[in-house]
This record gives structure tokens, sequence and C-alpha cells, in this order.
């Protein structure tokens, strides 16, 4: 693998109620997906989610957390029967997650997919809170891409990418954690204070950097750790991992979100390939992870355990002049555009921060956003600490174009585009063609009534004449595309065709 992998994002929005402070989060959220569910004709008994396979408790280091010891928040194999949880025309995932909406692509490929069924999301939470509002005497609900609320909570943007099993999880610790601590240079999403509760004044370049506090841990929601040790595959456990990676922020703009995915992968490749030799672990990683990102210069150093000090973006060109040689070592991409273009982006983006931080407003999330607080700064004469910045910090992420700062900047030309709004549009109600995301969606579209409920790896149909429920495993992401389904969906009357004709040898 090169760029091209199995991945997926999830985002958990920010939710409000403005004027109201104690409204209930999760009865609101719970609200915004079932509008929305209802509104594409997914009713709240019908493609809900299957925990059948989950397991959560499962360590990539070779254990099993006992179910007694876990915190609540780790059991996420339990169903809420009271919260929303549904499958979408798209493949994707929308529910109910820790008092907020959650939104979880579907299983792409490439990183502009991944881009643009990220932003598929957004728009489905915009079209949510726009069919709320339009409910009489429903207060206005607003829903925020970010993950910090300024006052001591942070929310997860989650990435998850499939590895062989082979790989040795020890190798993935070593070589992550340095690119990870530097990685927000590129692909942070910026943020007003510093600390948890953003009670220090000033900018910083990660959302999440202040809130985590360990290096490797299976936890996501208490003593975050840089690397998550959750092992549940969603896929043939024997041959797979699934790395969950809840480091990151959540990205807005299409370069810093492609970046984040894109260099993501070639690291993991290299990891694979055994192509990264060399140790560059940091010194107190964790405590590195916060300087970084709590100084917007980049001149801010960290120490590798061999004794070298460097900044993050140094150790960000070490790790893009290795995948370097490794594709040229290579020489088999499957994927060379798309390669290109992360390698390209990668590079203009590293060698533009060197020479000046701002060149990369419109393309970085961070740069972008302290150019436009920097504007209001100058305007008006605010120190860090003053309220107003906070509040342009919380617009910024706002879902409604109308509000939302980066929708404006979008709108004004002022931001660089990868994707265009006809494919974020179509893939709001189509799934990706290339992954298994394809079956699951296009059962929902086509046989929504028949879907008792589904998963990343398996479609449970309720069919008629039938004393029990029909499950159908996809377990091998890369089976039940377009290419090698969607014929067969389309030609199939009912579910009982469907079932008959995938139980056909080929």
């Amino acid at each position: 693998m090169t760029v091209r992998r199995i991945m997926g994002l999830e985002t958990e929005y920010g939710i409000s109620v403005p004027g109201d402070p104690m409204a209930n989060p999760m009865f609101l959220s719970g609200q915004v997906i079932s509008v929305y569910a209802a509104a594409q004709g997914i009713r709240s008994n019908q493609s809900s989610w299957d925990y059948a396979f989950e397991d959560p408790l499962r360590d990539a280091r070779g254990w099993q957390l006992d179910r007694l010891s876990a915190d609540p928040s780790q059991l996420t194999d339990i169903e809420d029967p009271t919260l929303a949880n549904v499958v979408l025309t798209n493949g994707a995932r929308y529910y109910v997650d820790h008092a907020h909406p959650e939104y979880s692509s579907p299983e792409v490929t490439l990183p502009r997919d991944a881009v643009i069924w990220d932003r598929a999301g957004d728009a489905i939470a915009l079209e949510s809170v726009r069919l709320l509002a339009s409910r009489p005497g429903q207060p206005p609900v607003n829903l925020y891409k970010n993950n910090a609320d300024g006052k001591g909570q942070s929310y997860g943007t989650h990435e998850n990418y499939l590895m062989p099993r082979r790989t040795a999880f020890p190798d993935i610790v070593r070589h992550l954690i340095p690119f990870f601590v530097t990685r927000q240079v590129v692909c942070g999403a910026g943020r007003v204070g510093i600390g948890v509760d953003s009670r220090g004044a000033g900018y910083q370049i990660s959302q999440r950097a202040d809130f985590f506090e360990t290096e490797v841990g299976l936890e996501t929601t208490l003593k975050r750790p840089i690397i998550n040790t959750r092992d549940e595959p969603h896929a043939v456990a024997d041959r797979y991992r699934r790395l969950h990676v809840i480091i990151g922020d959540a990205n807005l703009l299409d370069v810093a979100g492609l970046l984040k995915v894109g260099t993501t992968s070639l690291v993991l490749g290299m990891i694979e390939d055994g192509h990264l030799t060399e140790d560059w672990s940091i010194r107190r990683p964790v405590a590195a992870l916060q300087t970084v990102s709590h100084d917007p210069t980049l001149r801010a150093t960290v120490e590798l355990v061999d004794g070298r000090v460097m900044t993050g973006l140094d150790v960000q060109w070490l790790y893009l002049e290795a995948a370097k040689r490794w594709l040229e070592l290579r020489g088999d991409d499957p994927e060379p555009e798309a390669t290109t273009e992360v390698m390209t982006l990668w590079e203009d983006v590293l060698t533009r921060l060197g020479h000046d931080v701002m060149s990369c407003a419109g393309m970085l999330d961070w740069v972008t956003k302290l150019q436009l607080l920097e504007g209001f700064r100058a305007r008006d004469g605010l120190a860090w600490d003053d309220h107003r910045l906070a509040a342009v910090d919380i617009q910024w992420a706002d879902v409604r174009p109308e509000k939302g700062l980066v929708h404006r900047l979008r709108d004004r030309g002022r931001t660089v585009d990868l994707v265009t709004p006809e494919q974020v549009r179509a893939a709001q109600t189509t799934p990706p063609e290339d992954t298994r995301a394809w079956f699951r969606g296009s059962c929902v579209r086509r046989f929504g009534s028949e879907v008792f409920s589904a998963s990343w790896d398996s479609v449970v149909f309720d069919v008629p004449g039938h004393a029990s429920l029909q499950r159908v495993p996809i377990l091998e992401p890369e089976r039940g595309t377009r290419a090698q389904v969607g014929t067969l969906l389309e030609e199939s009357a009912d579910v009982t065709a469907l079932l008959r004709g995938l139980a056909t040898p080929d």
C-alpha cells in the first residue's frame, strides 16, 4: 500500500441551543439524527446498528480488558434503544455518541475520497439542523465541527486505517508517536486559549493537544493516549488490524484534511514495509505534543531520545524525505496520481510553513483561522484573552453557511478546495463504489424496510416469510463493491432475490 488503503473518519459535532445552556445535549443529538433519518425515509426502528461482533475492550498489546474494570464510556458495544443510531444510504453511520451527533463516514480507499465523504457529513449535519429548525416551536439547535467547547470539554475526530495484522504493534507505536506529535503543524485546526479550560491567554495549533495525557492506551475519553490500542478490526481478525487514531483535529479545509489522512497512510505504508529503520523517538512526547501546539511561530523545539533538538516542522521533513526514498524503492504504486498529490502538497506546505506561515492561509485550518483572528486583533486592539476572539473561534466551526466563517471564506474564493460541491452533494446519499460500503448503503436505499440492522462487517435482513433474521457478512472491506454486486442489487426485485443471487457461486 502507498496512500491507498481502507480508511474512514468519525466526527463528533459540538451541539448547543443558543440562550439555553441547560438544554439536554443527548436528547437534542437524538433529534438531530432522527429528523434527518426520517427525511431520508429511514425509520428509527430500521437500519439500526448491529453490535453482534463488536469488541471494544480487546487491546492490541495482547490482552482483553475486563468489562468490570472498564469505564462505561468504553463499552461502545452496548445498544441504548432510546438513542438514535442509523445507517445511511451513503454507507455511513449517524448516531448519538457521548451526547454528540456523530457521523462515521463510509470506508474509502483514497485520501481525496476521505475528504469528499467527510464533507458529506458536514452537509448532512447542516441539513439536519435545517430540518429540525423547520419544526414549529423548535428552539434553534446549532452544530459545530470542532473539538473543544472552550470550557474544558473535548470531543473527538477519529481516523481509522486498516493495516495488515502481521505488522508488529511496537513498530507502529515507535514510529507513529513522533509523527503524531508533530503532524499538527499540517492538520491542526487551531484554538483560542491554552490549557484544557482555555484559561491561558494565547492561540495554539491544535484543538486536541491539551487533552492528551499518556502515550499508549485503550481509552478514548479518559487519559487520552497518543496511540490508541483498541483492537477491533471490523474485518477478518487474523488478517487485519484497524488503527484507531484519536489524536486528530476536525478539519474544514480540504488540503489539511487530505494531508491528515494521506500522510498518515504513507507513514503506515513505510512501517508495514519496514522502511523506517531510524528511531526518531521524542523525549516526553505528551509534553512535546503540547509544546508544539502552543507555538504557532513553529520555532519551539522538542528533544529526540538520541539527543537531537528539532522543531515539529523538522520532524515532519524527516518523514517526508523518508517517504520520497521509500516510493522510489517501491516503484509499484497502485494509485500514482493520488500519491503524487499527497506528496506534492505535503512538500509544498512544509516549504511554505518554513518560509512564511501565513502563506498557508486557505490551505491549513490553523493558519487560516489565525490570519482571521489577527485581523480582528489588529482592527479592534484585542488581547488573546478577549472573549470576542473565543466567540470567533466557535463561529469558525458553525456548520451553517450564513454563520460559519469557513463557509464565508470559501464563498469568497479564499480557500484552496480540492473537491466540488457536486461531489459532496452526491456523497450525501451515494456510497463509495470501491468498498463494501457500496453494498451496505445500497441495501439501505433499495431494501430499507427489510434491513433490520447493519454494521461495518455485516448487513442483517428481516426477510418476509423467514422465521429468523438473515445475516450477510462482509468481512473483506474490498468485497461488496459496485463492480461486484451493483448489477445484482439493481436487478433484485426483493431481498429474497438478492440473497439467492449472493448464494449463487460466481
